[in-house]
């Protein structure tokens, strides 16, 4: 039913009920027209019509003087920007209904600070401060200093609210008036890290302190807040998404900082098996990758397992021709399954290469993984090398000097590539 139709009800019933009961003179006049606007007020507020919820407020306390309607006019008229009402409305609380004295104090300096009455914005904030020595009289003049730019000033009031309240709502707004705009940096730090080891990683202390250490490149600190953050949520199926992200942002910061810690929080978690072969590689424990690439094989039957397989057997065995066959075949198969990963195929393409096995396959398999990666420094060095077995002594200064040039003679593989080539060279001429 859409809001006209509910008002058109509405008047309907009231107008019967109205006349029922002014026949049986049991309901005065005033009930039957407060019972009207207060269901024209509440229509409003469903729409979100503030203007007409504001007039419907105001004409209830007009009509009754409940303190209730009193309340929510002021709030519909600081919606509205009646600020002149708003202020004689506050005023009028003030004198009536002194049990809700700071209630409508508060009010009527937010309507003083809004007309840009300054002077009598400060009178009265004093004058508040005298009387009520709460978190939320310190709150709200530190928020009124705060709007005006003053932010030494509304520090204070911001720190004698946190010292009564402990609200992580005036903490944030306190430390981000010390890191932002008074650049004491550490004293923000210390707030929150304290807040955290008093009472615990919320979401939101947690966030803020993540973006402080990201801007100070904090690692540890990013990860001992991550490491907060994972505990709390790891046993929450409705935060599956939200728990697998912090554990990939952990992994990702241990990486940089430390691979076998990271290592050691991928075997604990079990999360990514495929980034724990990766870092298994990359720290050298061939054996424990190809322990894992077989058993993640055997559970998935992924054919690009086959490849990394390939490599890590070749690089275990201490002789590397007795597996070159089993090596060929696993490279084969990975390939064979329409992958095209170039890291293989230049890998595949040098051992065809160096051992002498299959040259002319060896250049095309890194002509394809060049594809890829034009300017990879390892897939041209293997090139160069293939042009060389190939007896392509010119081909192979060429691209062999664009990898001295970018790489240098660092490398003891690039180095003794270039001189068999220069030598190769020379030896034409």
């Amino acid at each position: 039913m859409s809001s006209y139709s509910r008002l058109l009800v509405l008047l309907f019933i009231l107008l019967f009920s109205s006349v029922g009961c002014a026949n049986q003179n049991s309901v005065t006049p005033n009930t039957a027209d407060e019972d009207l606007y207060i269901m024209l007020a509440l229509d409003s507020e469903k729409t979100s019509d503030y203007q007409s919820s504001f007039k419907f407020y105001h004409k209830l306390f007009k009509l009754t003087k409940k303190e209730t309607y009193l309340k929510k006019a002021i709030h519909y008229s600081f919606r509205t920007e009646e600020f002149k009402i708003m202020e004689t409305l506050s005023q009028i609380g003030l004198d009536k209904f002194t049990e809700e004295k700071e209630y409508y104090w508060h009010q009527f300096i937010i309507s003083l600070h809004s007309q840009k009455k300054n002077k009598e914005t400060i009178v009265e904030m004093k004058k508040l401060l005298k009387e009520f020595q709460t978190s939320q009289s310190y709150e709200l003049v530190g928020n009124i200093y705060y709007a005006n730019k003053q932010y030494a000033e509304s520090l204070k009031y911001y720190e004698s609210a946190y010292t009564l309240n402990q609200n992580k709502k005036t903490l944030l707004q306190l430390t981000n008036i010390l890191y932002s705009y008074l650049n004491k940096k550490d004293v923000a730090l210390a707030y929150l890290e304290t807040y955290l080891q008093t009472k615990g990683c919320d979401p939101k202390i947690c966030n803020k302190l993540m973006l402080i250490y990201q801007e100070q490149g904090n690692i540890d600190g990013m990860i001992s807040i991550l490491n907060r953050m994972y505990t709390k949520y790891k046993h929450n199926p409705e935060l599956a998404k939200t728990t697998l992200f912090i554990q990939n942002l952990i992994v990702s910061l241990l990486e940089k900082k430390d691979i076998k810690k990271a290592i050691k929080f991928l075997e604990e978690t079990g999360i990514d098996q495929t980034k724990l072969i990766n870092l298994y590689y990359q720290d050298k424990q061939l054996t424990k990758a190809l322990k894992l690439t077989k058993k993640l094989y055997r559970k998935t039957k992924k054919p690009d397992l086959l490849g990394k397989i390939a490599m890590y057997r070749f690089e275990l065995a201490k002789d590397k021709r007795k597996v070159m066959k089993n090596v060929i075949a696993n490279f084969e198969l990975a390939l064979s399954s329409g992958i095209n990963n170039a890291g293989y195929q230049n890998y595949y393409g040098y051992l065809l290469i160096e051992y002498d096995i299959d040259v002319k396959k060896g250049i095309a398999l890194v002509k394809e993984a060049l594809k890829t990666a034009p300017n990879n420094i390892a897939y041209l060095d293997s090139l160069a090398w293939g042009y060389y077995k190939n007896n392509q002594c010119d081909e192979a200064y060429r691209i062999m000097s664009k990898v001295v040039v970018a790489a240098g003679l660092s490398d003891k593989e690039i180095k003794h590539h270039w001189e068999k080539i220069k030598t190769c060279v020379k030896g034409k001429k």
